[in-house]
């Protein structure tokens, strides 16, 4: 690892951290619980990333049900099991499934973690690289900006789901509904991913001061200090 200074190690730190926390709330499923006082709750947790052993492949959001069945619609079928918000069974719910605020913490919270996922790289690029790399400058203003939004989004997508994740317009037994630590995590490593990326932008103004001054030419004329030579007459 190149020589950093202590601002580039917190920033790195900040960075590390703020991704563990991040990529384990994207990975666990555990947004939205029921809290487990009432007698055969119909809804059971909701949160992100199933993987299906039958088709290989990894699923973002899913939601547990037991014998649920949707008050709106007459429907004889009860959704019972963990499923993908997407999956087929739940076509004849998606208009209870999938509100506008749902979307939309679904699309700010994955372009957060794709974010995230560059700026992991930038960091372990900028682990390595020495500061008279030619992009090195760049390097650090595109970790910094690519933080802070990842950031932004990240904030902006828990800010919609602890509005209205646990409210009664939604899943049932909303009494009982409670933001659980995966929503936490999510929290925590969104709010880290602001202050990772203005250290960054505060090591690229530093670069850059530093980059300004060895460019400047030095200077052709210097000041000699002559000494005057005192006379004396004698009158």
């Amino acid at each position: 690892m190149a020589i950093k200074s202590k601002t580039g190690i917190c920033a790195i730190t900040l960075t590390a951290v703020a991704f563990t926390f991040i990529v384990v709330s994207f990975c666990t499923g555990y947004w939205l619980v029921n809290d487990g006082i009432i007698k055969d709750p119909q809804f059971i947790r909701l949160g992100k990333f199933t993987y299906c052993y039958y088709v290989g492949v990894a699923r973002l959001w899913e939601v547990c049900f037991e014998n649920f069945e949707d008050f709106r619609h007459q429907y004889d079928y009860k959704f019972t099991g963990c499923w993908w918000v997407f999956e087929e069974e739940y076509y004849i719910i998606f208009d209870f499934l999938l509100p506008g605020f749902f979307i939309a913490t679904q699309f700010f919270y994955t372009l957060c973690m794709t974010l995230v996922l560059i700026g992991g790289f930038f960091t372990w690029m900028y682990c390595f690289c020495s500061r008279d790399h030619d992009r090195y400058l760049l390097l650090l203003l595109s970790n910094g900006a690519n933080l802070t939004l990842g950031g932004i989004c990240g904030l902006i997508s828990v800010s919609i789901f602890g509005a209205h994740g646990d409210s009664r317009d939604w899943m049932p037994n909303w009494q009982h509904n409670d933001l659980s630590w995966s929503f936490a995590f999510a929290c925590i490593g969104s709010l880290l991913l602001l202050p990772a990326g203005a250290l960054f932008l505060v090591e690229a103004r530093r670069a850059r001061y530093r980059i300004l001054k060895n460019s400047q030419p030095p200077s052709q004329y210097s000041m000699e200090i002559r000494k005057s030579e005192s006379h004396h007459t004698d009158i």
